[in-house]
């Protein structure tokens, strides 16, 4: 089997102009990025979609993430390929890919084999400059506060209680806790500070939620950045920074169109992380591909426990999005591993430890149910897989009543996802779906934040020392009490200890620190050892990268 990147290379796509034809969509609606990639002006929702019907939006999550992998975009991708080989008008919403994974550890995020979106390396590496516009973004807000404090400090910012940090889209751990300011008088107050990655930041949240340019100005001079000396919030407005920072993102708020190998549609916008974001796609990409398309498959980051679980509690409840069925990805090396057996082991068949397993898929199962959405079960198959461990995962889904359906679209693309395309349709044209949150806003921050560890990951309690406890109710008295919750936990277990697999219960879920989003309207909860900044790995991705003698990049998985 070839590698992604040969199979990318090697496709044949179509100029953008008739991947966006596919969809309706005029030439006078694109801005172009060379021959494959280009920009679709929002103006189109009132020009011409005024009056259009919404079709039909799928959510792909996964089971509890492992390190033999999961494949949760490749399925995603494999489906609406999928679904078009049956003759329905479908198409995908995804986050884009981050350079700190691409370089580090987890790769890039353009699926693989032959279920990807293409052109493959501008998508891992800089695209249209989306990210290097949010990063911009988000540093200007930072300059304009040490700026503010630097020259009289109107606002009486109190250089102790500045919330915002600075952003690169990399992973460096050096940056997660900094010094500024130093060098005297004329370098500014010093002060202490540090970096997160630029899709933790909230730009890159109120980027991702936004309804339209005038709400993403508005959500942008909401943005908490601090506290004055006398504890009251300071906002991103009063230091007239909104108007600028809306300008820096104008044009990377039009929703990003590529193609899958199989030549349909795609769009790729906003990405904030799963584990410490709401880890979801553009709101606007994700409504305009509902009134362009009867099918819409869009995904959520990591596993159900945090992905799905921000998608339906922060997404959809934020931008009225109702979802029609759920994809849960599983493989049977994943299944292994949470059935106890060690990456080096997982080679050989292994039924016992895949049924095992398998109490992690029901725990999603479980957990989904809880939104009100029909779930299908995913095998994403893998060409090392046997007859029996796929019957195990069938026997076990059709024991407490859900479908299950084998997807060879790595190996096959759209032909082999064929069958998972057929039973998506028919559950997603049920209307069975009913969807709701799975949390009141009405419900203390407390309770919430309890109620997610409880129901979702199977906890007995949370705790939380009494400074963590106070900021829940400082925020709470300073109006906010109202906003959702946005988890920050690992993303390998249900608990927050990235070791202990399968379906575990009874744990306690520690809080670490509470970070208000004033401007996304959620309320991030930073649980166990979780980083803002990751880290790289012993031996980085970004050391198999390169070009080569014809000017070709290799190394991209």
């Amino acid at each position: 089997m070839k590698t992604d990147i040969e199979i990318a290379r090697e496709a044949e796509p179509k100029t953008i102009d008739k991947i966006a034809d596919q969809l309706g969509i005029g030439e006078e609606y694109l801005e172009r990025y060379g021959k494959y990639k280009s920009k679709v002006d929002l103006s189109i929702n009132d020009e011409k979609l005024k009056d259009s019907k919404n079709g039909k939006l799928i959510l792909v999550t996964a089971i509890s993430p492992t390190p033999a992998g999961e494949g949760k975009t490749t399925t995603s991708v494999g489906l609406v390929d999928g679904l078009c080989h049956i003759g329905k008008n479908a198409m995908i919403c995804l986050r884009e890919p981050s350079l700190g994974p691409c370089f580090g550890m987890k790769g890039g995020a353009a699926g693989g084999g032959h279920a990807q979106v293409i052109p493959m390396t501008d998508i891992n590496l800089h695209f249209t400059g989306d990210f290097h516009a949010i990063g911009a973004a988000h540093n200007l807000l930072s300059a304009l506060i040490d700026n503010h404090i630097h020259w009289d400090n109107q606002l009486d910012i109190d250089p102790r209680r500045i919330t915002w940090k600075r952003v690169v889209d990399m992973n460096d751990r050096s940056l997660r806790d900094i010094t500024c300011g130093l060098g005297g008088v004329g370098n500014g107050i010093p002060r202490q500070s540090g970096y997160d990655i630029t899709v933790a930041s909230e730009i890159m949240a109120v980027f991702c939620l936004a309804s339209d340019i005038d709400d993403l100005k508005k959500r942008i001079g909401n943005m908490v950045i601090g506290y004055s000396r006398s504890n009251e919030p300071i906002r991103a407005k009063q230091l007239n920074a909104d108007g600028a920072i809306t300008a820096l993102l104008k044009d990377a708020f039009q929703p990003n169109l590529v193609q899958t190998l199989e030549n349909n549609p795609a769009f790729i916008h906003g990405g904030p992380f799963a584990n410490i974001a709401h880890g979801c796609n553009s709101v606007v990409s994700t409504k305009l591909a509902l009134k362009l398309a009867d099918y819409v498959v869009t995904e959520a980051g990591f596993g159900a426990d945090l992905g799905a679980e921000k998608f339906f509690d922060i997404k959809c409840r934020k931008s009225g999005l109702k979802p029609d069925a759920v994809v849960l990805v599983a493989t049977t090396k994943a299944l292994k591993m949470h059935g106890g057996i060690a990456k080096d082991n997982l080679g050989g068949e292994n039924v016992d430890a895949v049924t095992k397993g398998c109490k992690n898929l029901e725990r999603h199962i479980e957990n989904i149910t809880k939104f009100g959405v029909p779930v299908i079960v995913a095998i994403n198959d893998y060409v090392t897989d046997t007859k029996d461990e796929h019957a195990a995962i069938i026997n076990y889904c059709k024991e407490i009543g859900v479908e299950c359906r084998i997807s060879s679209h790595w190996e096959k693309g759209g032909k082999g996802a064929s069958d998972l395309a057929e039973e998506v349709v028919k559950i997603a044209d049920s209307n069975s779906s009913e969807f709701k949150p799975l949390y009141d806003n009405k419900m203390s921050l407390w309770d919430k934040t309890e109620y997610i560890a409880k129901n979702i990951y199977g906890a007995s309690e949370i705790i939380a020392d009494k400074k963590v406890r106070n900021q829940f109710k400082k925020l709470e008295d300073d109006g906010f009490g109202e906003y959702p919750i946005c988890m920050a936990k690992t993303q390998y277990s249900f608990s927050t200890d990235p070791l202990l697999m399968g379906a575990p219960t009874g744990h306690d879920v520690p809080i670490r620190e509470v970070r208000l989003s004033a401007g996304a309207e959620f309320i991030v909860v930073v649980c166990g050892e979780i980083m803002t900044m990751p880290g790289l790995p012993r031996i980085p991705a970004a050391e198999g990268i390169d070009v080569d003698d014809e000017g070709l990049i290799q190394g991209l998985f």
